[in-house]
């Protein structure tokens, strides 16, 4: 029986060639990166992110303005136009130029002549600004929805609907301050102060004196307001009387003055 030689194993050893170039295989391989590599491009895709989202929040709120604005806007002009139904429309606003005055003073015999009915008041007189015996004409309310002033600037108004002289209520009494070239009746009606009196004479000769306790200048923008105050007594429960004329600057534009100016008396016991 033959045994079989052992076989020799061969040795074999790599060549320098061959090793350098197992170790560049090596160092070509693709390296990881670092953790703080993986940060840096986690925070700027965080930012992307937060910037995107900003981006959709602003234009989010634009849209949101520009609808609720749309809204309001066709709100108010369904509501404007449901109220304006059936009513006359201007296609152009104007401003409407203010009624001509008379400059021309009233002379003594036109005052003698002139008359009332008995229990409607006749003549205003206030002896501090040199007013005597100034007609008091009845007036109501004009087109604008205001009261109603004497086409002459040396006559007052009495609103006809407001109380009279005697009757315990609150007389209200307008006048000119003045036309473009003369002084008017109620021209220095801001003099007047606490304690000054102011006469009214009625139809029937019966003359009434009241005693100012307050003299107001109110804007022309809070004058509607204020003539709730105009018609109430200044004194709750006694007679009273209120002047009013315009005073202040002329507006152009809206042809009159800015301000009025309110004097409120009670009568004198």
């Amino acid at each position: 029986m033959t045994q079989d030689k052992p076989t020799k194993t061969k040795k074999t050893t790599e060549s320098p060639k061959t090793a350098s170039t197992r170790i560049k295989k090596k160092t070509n391989e693709p390296r990881l990166p670092s953790d703080q590599a993986l940060e840096k491009d986690r925070r700027n895709m965080n930012l992307e992110g937060s910037r995107t989202l900003i981006s959709k929040i602003l234009l989010g709120l634009v849209l949101f303005c520009l609808t609720f604005f749309f809204a309001r806007t066709a709100i108010w002009e369904h509501n404007y136009y449901n109220e304006k139904e059936g009513s006359e429309r201007q296609t152009v606003e104007t401003v409407e130029e203010p009624a001509p005055v008379e400059e021309v003073e009233v002379t003594e015999e036109q005052r003698a002549e002139y008359t009332v009915p008995a229990d409607q008041p006749r003549y205003l007189s206030i002896s501090k600004l040199g007013v005597q015996n100034a007609r008091v004409l009845s007036m109501g309310i004009n087109a604008a929805g205001e009261l109603d002033t004497p086409a002459n600037i040396f006559d007052v108004g009495w609103y006809n609907q407001s109380s009279k002289p005697g009757h315990g209520g609150v007389l209200v009494i307008d006048g000119h301050n003045g036309g473009p070239n003369v002084e008017g009746v109620f021209k220095h009606l801001n003099q007047l102060y606490q304690g000054d009196e102011i006469v009214i004479e009625r139809g029937d000769g019966e003359k009434f004196i009241y005693t100012v306790v307050e003299n107001k200048e109110v804007p022309l923008a809070e004058a509607d307001d204020y003539m709730h105050v105009a018609f109430a007594s200044p004194v709750p429960g006694q007679e009273a009387i209120t002047l009013i004329s315009c005073i202040g600057e002329w507006s152009q534009v809206q042809q009159t003055y800015l301000s009025r100016q309110f004097v409120r008396a009670v009568i004198k016991k």
